[in-house]
Formats: C-alpha cells, structure tokens, sequence
C-alpha cells in the first residue's frame, strides 16, 4: 500500500466569513487533497468575528497562545512532510503568524505559506519590517493566487519558490444561468462586507453620479456590517447622497438567498481598492455577469477589461460611473461579457480546477524539498 505524505494545514476557517475562510474550509473538506495526503488541521483564526479582526484583546492573546501549544502538539504528534499555512501579509496579524512560522522552522518543518491577501510591498520600506520579512521568508515556498501578485513579495521571494494557484469556488448552478435579464429597470449588485477599502462608499458616490446623468437603476448590496460601517452609518451615507430607493441593502446573505440577487442583477460591480483574489468576482462570472472592478491585485488575471467586464481607476467615483453606464446602455455588450465570463469560470476557477492544482502544487513542494534534502 502507498505511503501517502502527511500535511498539517493551519488555515483560516468560518466564521468569520472572508475569501481566505472559504478557501480553508473547502480544502478541508477536498475528498481531492484529502486522498492524496494524510492531512491535519489547525484554525489559525483567532478573530470570531468581522468586529473582531484586528482588535487585540486578552481572549485573542488567550488563543494564540492556545494556537502555539496545538501546532507545537501536532508537530510532534504527526511528524507532517509539509506544513502549509495562510498567513497575514502586514499588521498586528502578520506578527503573530510570524511566530507561528518560526516556531515551525524552529521544529524543522517544511513550511509553504499560502497568501490569499497582500501588503508586503506597502511595508517593506520599514526598517524593522523588512527585517521582519527577511527573517519571515528565509527558507519558504511560497504559493501565490495570480502571477500579478509576485511584485508583492519579490524583494524577498525568488521566482522559483513561487507557485501560483488561483482559487476556486463550487458550481452552485445545477442549470447553465442565463446572461440575459428581463428587469424593467437594471440592476447593479454589490456583494461584501461593509469595509470601506472594497469601495462600498466609492461605489455610492459613482452611483449619485449616474444618477445625476438621467440613468434608471436599482442597485442592491449585499454584505455583512464591519466596525467601520455599520448598518446605521451605510443608510446615512444612502440618504446623504439622495439615493434612497434606488440602493437598497440586505444584510448578510447565504445560499439561495445569495443566489436569487445574482440572479436578479444585470452588473456586478466591485469597485475595490484592498485585496488581492476576491471570490466575489468568480461567483459573478458563474451567473454570467459582466463585471465593473478595479486593477487590484490578482483581479487582471480574473477580469479582463473588454472582455468579460471593465476596470475603472481605483478610488475615481467618475471612472465608475463610466463604466457602469456603459454597460448600462449596451444590453448586448452585458451578454457578451457574461457569456466570455462564463466560459472563463468553467476553465479556469472551478473549485474542481482549483482542488487539483492544490494538490498539484503541494506534490510537487514535496518532491522539491526531499530532492533538495537528499
């Protein structure tokens, strides 16, 4: 019988619910990875909450000491061929998690990191961060979401050690969605949490402006409420701009009830400023939308201007406005996208594609480190 190589993967998992949770919680439950290695998992989520994250208190110090002890534990317990773990890039986070990474080192592990945010070009020119980082990456693999993310690390990461593997998400549709519409008055969606960095406010601004320009709309968001924009402040920010009735916010939303606004709306729009592989813009091109979003992170690898949707200048309400209106006057322009989105989705961001290049990478990671070892 086949040895298969053991894996401890100390990830994020739900709640709360963010793009790297996700991801951790469908290589988690992958019957794909969980054949081909003898896997093992560790939260490495200490917030427990969208309120939570980046709030420093005795409980989160609580369990990230609690963290230490379990990966100390599970290091000796299951000797791992490989850990792999899905650090913060920047902040108080990247702190912690780089305890947990030299701690690993210090153990003699195999260690990839998985980066599913971005931050360290921003940082790099600290002093004490850079040496930080030097110390960080020393002796690391490092698994990217697009190869436009490279320049976020490439100070201190050779291009060799670097392995791209973008993300993938279930196929929720059990019949081929349809890129046409038959809405009275189109309808835009905003699908995150209420992070003014996601250009939510960006998004408002753009839309009095469309507004203002004679255009009919509806335009629903959909997300949770952060410490920085409450459900409160957001209506606030709605009647300020005189867009009462025209943009409309749900809450959270999940399963069906997600599904029925993609199926719903005729554009996704996600003007963001902040991330670096948004699992939003995927769920958008299963439905066949055509898509407004920005030149943000991995985002040009998923979204082509022109071809399965635009990209408006970060942070511009007028380029936005722009963009939404064009695809607000050109039905066949929307189906065009959509239909380009869709064909992209199904080759490319499948959790299916993803769950194999997963295991691709972490094979090859493997054999690497055993021939460097021999």
């Amino acid at each position: 019988m086949k040895m298969v190589p053991t894996v401890l993967f100390i990830l994020h998992l739900p709640p709360p619910v963010h793009g790297a949770a996700m991801v951790g919680q469908y290589i988690r439950d992958s019957k794909l990875i969980n054949s081909t290695f003898d896997c093992h998992y560790i939260n490495l989520t200490t917030a427990k909450s969208l309120q939570d994250i980046g709030k420093v208190g005795l409980k989160k110090l609580w369990r990230f000491l609690m963290l230490l002890i379990t990966v100390f534990r599970y290091v000796r317990q299951v000797k791992p061929r490989l850990v792999y773990i899905t650090p913060n890039s920047c902040g108080g986070a990247f702190y912690k998690d780089f305890v947990v990474v030299q701690m690993l080192k210090w153990m003699r592990c195999r260690v990839v990191v998985h980066y599913h945010n971005k931050g360290v070009a921003k940082r790099q020119n600290n002093w004490f961060e850079d040496k930080l980082y030097k110390v960080f990456f020393s002796r690391l693999k490092v698994i990217l979401l697009a190869e436009s993310l490279f320049s976020d690390v490439q100070k201190y990461v050779k291009l060799n050690d670097v392995f791209i593997c973008p993300n993938g998400i279930p196929e929720t549709l059990e019949v081929e969605a349809h890129a046409e519409r038959c809405n009275a008055v189109p309808h835009l969606f905003f699908l995150s949490n209420l992070h003014e960095e996601k250009g939510v406010l960006v998004l408002l601004d753009a839309l009095k402006i469309v507004k203002d320009r004679n255009y009919s709309f509806v335009c629903d968001v959909v997300g949770g409420e952060t410490a920085e924009i409450n459900v409160q402040r957001f209506r606030e920010e709605i009647k300020l701009r005189g867009l009462d009735g025209l943009v409309l916010y749900h809450g959270k939303k999940y399963g069906k009830d997600k599904a029925a606004f993609f199926e719903q709306a005729n554009i996704f729009v996600f003007p963001t400023y902040n991330d670096a592989f948004p699992l939003v813009n995927l769920e958008a091109m299963e439905y066949k939308l055509p898509i407004v979003t920005t030149d943000e992170g991995g985002i040009p690898d998923v979204v082509k201007n022109g071809e399965n949707g635009l990209i408006a200048k970060k942070k511009d309400a007028v380029s936005l406005a722009d963009c939404m209106e064009k695809l607000l006057e050109d039905k066949d322009l929307r189906k065009k996208m959509g239909e380009n989105g869709y064909r992209k989705f199904k080759s490319n961001f499948t959790l299916n594609v993803f769950e194999a290049r997963m295991a691709e990478v972490l094979e090859y990671i493997i054999a690497c480190e055993d021939r460097e070892n021999n």
